[in-house]
């Protein structure tokens, strides 16, 4: 069961004058198949059921007797009754976006997801221009169910598309390939008047002309952001088991540079170190996630941030989706539930703040964490020294070589 309010609401070390804006994260757990560098908490769809199945027979697997499809009604149930849970804890607060993430959420139904979307809005106050994204594969992909999405109230489609090498697509484990992903981009931009599209390089045996056709093909689809992640290799992943060539250190830093080259002459700004995106069309979502805004996170697995007057709390839902499903649905969807240390909020904040290209306002710091901005004068001089980045009495901003180095400058605000 999730505390009672009072507990969230007694004294405390920090002083918060004003809680920052809220939004809303969703975790749809299942996938196709799980990609080899993946580290997200996701699941097969057919190994889960099959599973299930043979759990529930006690007899031979036979994977053709597993259920197609998620378990749509229940989960969102389940989630129904996460979030009525939670509610106590931001009774009154205006949520300002939505993003249900996973996992791979276009394998629900677009009459599921209306029927989630409309239930979080009979339990919510939504802002009247609450940005609502969905994340969607190409491999999932067919006529008419982007255009569904939006019908049911979705206003952003993030499209994982990662390449569009048929070569690269395979090695990174991907179920769709070049002629869908087009396809699947092409609907999204005649659906939606802002979307997504995700892509990954420093893929293994990547060339840098293999990445200007990438970055090129992208462009030429005209998205009004763009997502490009640097391919890591994450612990408890295919990939760290079998970690494939990646291009050298050097290679993908010149990568890096011609991607912010190319987006630039393309009218797009890099405003946070991996996403670019045309004037309007930011994602308010992950923004607000970088400005240490709260976030509710519903769903298996999924993470909560959220501030009180004295304190700042973090949640952790079961992982295990059958586990997640039972537990909510009894009322105790929480595996963890616990408060931010005052040492550790310095750190927590930078860690985010710094990712964005006009960096942060010293006030908002102190708003953000309760904290005085003497908790982060000793690495901010340190990163000056450094030339990793530039302030003034208003503003700290990353330089170019912070943006580059943004491990190193990150860690300079780790509590000692």
């Amino acid at each position: 069961m999730i505390a009672d309010i009072q507990h969230y609401l007694r004294p405390g070390l920090l002083q918060l004058k004003s809680l920052p804006p809220l939004s809303l994260y969703v975790h749809l757990p299942w996938c196709l198949k799980k990609c080899p560098y993946c580290d997200f908490n996701s699941h097969e769809l057919r190994s889960e059921k099959v599973v299930r199945w043979a759990n529930a027979n006690a007899g031979a697997i036979e994977p053709e007797a597993a259920p197609a499809g998620p378990p749509e009604q229940r989960y969102i149930d389940a989630l129904m009754a996460d979030l009525e849970a939670a509610l106590p804890l931001v009774w009154g607060r205006t949520v300002h976006s939505i993003f249900i993430g996973g996992g791979t959420p276009s394998l629900f139904s677009p009459a599921a997801i209306d029927r989630l979307i409309s239930d979080i809005r009979a339990r919510l106050r939504l802002e009247p221009e609450c940005e609502i994204t969905l994340e969607a594969n190409p491999g999932t992909f067919e006529k008419d169910r982007f255009r569904a999405y939006r019908g049911a109230g979705v206003t952003r489609l993030s499209v994982g598309v990662q390449s569009f090498n048929d070569a690269h697509l395979k090695a990174l484990g991907r179920v769709h390939d070049r002629d869908q992903a087009l396809a699947a981009v092409e609907e999204a931009a005649q659906s939606f008047d802002t979307f997504n599209l995700d892509l990954m390089y420093a893929l293994p045996g990547q060339t840098m002309a293999e990445l200007d056709a990438d970055v090129m093909t992208a462009l030429a689809l005209k998205p009004p952001h763009i997502s490009i992640y640097h391919l890591t290799i994450e612990p408890n992943t295919y990939f760290a088991k079998f970690p494939p060539r990646l291009p050298e250190d050097d290679t993908a830093y010149a990568m890096l540079d011609r991607i912010t080259e190319l987006t630039g002459a393309a009218g797009m700004n890099r405003y946070e170190v991996s996403a670019y995106a045309l004037p309007g069309h930011g994602c308010y979502h992950n923004t607000n996630y970088w400005q240490f805004g709260d976030y509710l996170g519903i769903g298996a697995g999924a993470h909560t941030k959220l501030s009180f007057a004295h304190r700042v709390v973090r949640q952790v839902r079961f992982r295990e989706p059958a586990l997640y499903m039972d537990n909510a649905l009894a009322g105790n969807a929480l595996a963890k539930d616990e408060e931010v240390s005052r040492a550790e909020l310095p750190f927590e904040y930078m860690l985010n703040a710094l990712r964005l290209r006009d960096g942060f306002e010293l006030e908002q710091f102190s708003q953000r964490t309760g904290l005085a901005v003497t908790a982060i004068q000793k690495g901010l001089d340190a990163a000056e020294r450094k030339g990793l980045i530039t302030r003034d009495f208003v503003r700290v901003t990353p330089t170019e070589r912070g943006f580059d180095f943004l491990s190193d400058l990150q860690a300079l605000f780790l509590a000692d």
